[in-house]
């Protein structure tokens, strides 16, 4: 039975950070567009395939990257198995800044709130990157993990960040410090996602046995734990920003729903709402509330990703367009549009409205697989 939920909440208003940038950005006008895009089948793709039954390229760099953008509008990385990080004028779609991994592949990307610096999740380390210079090198590392590194985020004001990893461990560090972790939970099996709640106070990790933990960070301890499906991996995880749902999707493209009690101190009880079908016998790779909490992305490894109303569970549209699995989506502060990446080489800007791809991001040399988004207002003061 389809419990429906209902909100009354202002209609959204498009923001338009999106397309104020370009007028900041005219002096990019002579780079030229990126490299037309080469599908290649990413080694991750095929490792999930068998375990759920390092090739370096060099970097490139552009030769104007001393006119990297001071204090953007919108900050957009994408970056993959090619051992690169590209920066992307979202607008026109023009990479204005390469930067070379060159430990590994990148599985994940974070910017911080204050849009200061880039995370970016290898193996098995954690290299800071300043978003607004053209220093090409981590001004941090954090070492501690001893795996892939699957998941990363910041706090809100940007001081700690979390991470998980196929190590079976969920480790807190500081952000601007490149001492060791400071706290670590053990999750006994590979930890696949990694997410905030909107309290601040606690975490939510999925592993590959199937498994949701919550970690209260006041008591230093799993607080709570969910099995949806015994034995099916957890691949991803999001909570919605007023606290009032978490979405969890699992490899057998069902997406589990619940409602938790908005603004609790902690999250004590999930009650079920929904169980969703969003990729039958497909991978959810991605799940992700948007801001607004109106609208559900799910991204898999077939190839689509689409949008379904929080209001029911209702499909809005399938986004269709990546010819391989999408990875990793984000949704713009008001969103209204959306980012993906995919393991054919390329990153799209959705329209979530019209559910046309009104930007492709093409550059790199093989699966893009992690995106990362921040246009939102920073406070100066």
């Amino acid at each position: 039975m389809v419990i429906k939920i209902t909100r009354s909440r202002p209609r959204r208003k498009k923001c338009d950070a999106f397309f104020y940038i370009t007028k900041s950005l005219l002096f990019h006008d002579f780079i030229s567009k990126s490299a037309a895009e080469i599908p290649l089948t990413s080694k991750r793709e095929q490792q999930v395939q068998k375990a759920n039954s390092k090739n370096t390229f060099p970097t490139i760099y552009c030769r104007y990257e001393s006119l990297s953008m001071p204090n953007p509008f919108v900050v957009l990385a994408t970056a993959g198995y090619d051992h690169t990080i590209r920066f992307w004028e979202a607008t026109r779609g023009v990479s204005y800044r390469t930067l070379q991994h060159q430990d590994s592949q990148v599985n994940k990307l974070e910017i911080s709130p204050d849009k200061q610096i880039l995370a970016a999740a290898g193996n098995p380390t954690i290299k800071i990157y300043e978003v607004n210079a053209s220093n090409p090198n981590p001004i941090l590392t954090h070492e501690g993990h001893q795996g892939n590194v699957t998941a990363i985020g910041f706090e809100r004001d940007g001081r700690w960040m979390f991470s998980g990893s196929d190590d079976g461990t969920v480790k807190l560090w500081d952000a601007r410090q490149g001492a060791r972790h400071t706290r670590e939970y053990e999750s006994r099996a590979a930890v696949t996602t990694v997410a905030l709640h909107p309290n601040g106070q606690e975490l939510l990790s999925g592993d590959a046995n199937g498994n949701i933990r919550v970690w209260d960070l006041a008591m230093n301890a799993c607080s709570c734990e969910l099995v949806p499906e015994v034995g099916v991996a957890v691949r991803s995880v999001s909570v919605a920003s007023d606290g009032s749902l978490v979405v969890a999707g699992n490899s057998t493209g069902t997406c589990y729903v619940w409602k938790l009690q908005k603004d609790a101190k902690t999250t004590a009880h999930f009650e079920p709402l929904h169980k969703l079908r969003a990729h039958p016998d497909e991978y959810v790779l991605k799940c992700l509330i948007s801001p607004d909490v109106r609208t559900l992305a799910t991204t898999s490894s077939d190839k689509t990703v689409k949008l379904w109303n929080l209001d029911g569970l209702g499909l809005e549209r399938t986004l269709t367009g990546h010819s391989r699995w999408v990875w990793d989506c984000v949704f713009s502060v008001d969103a209204a549009y959306l980012v993906t990446a995919s393991s054919d080489g390329s990153a799209r800007l959705w329209d979530c409205s019209s559910g046309e791809a009104i930007r492709v991001y093409n550059g790199h040399h093989k699966a893009v697989v992690c995106c990362a988004l921040n246009d939102s207002a920073v406070d100066s003061t």
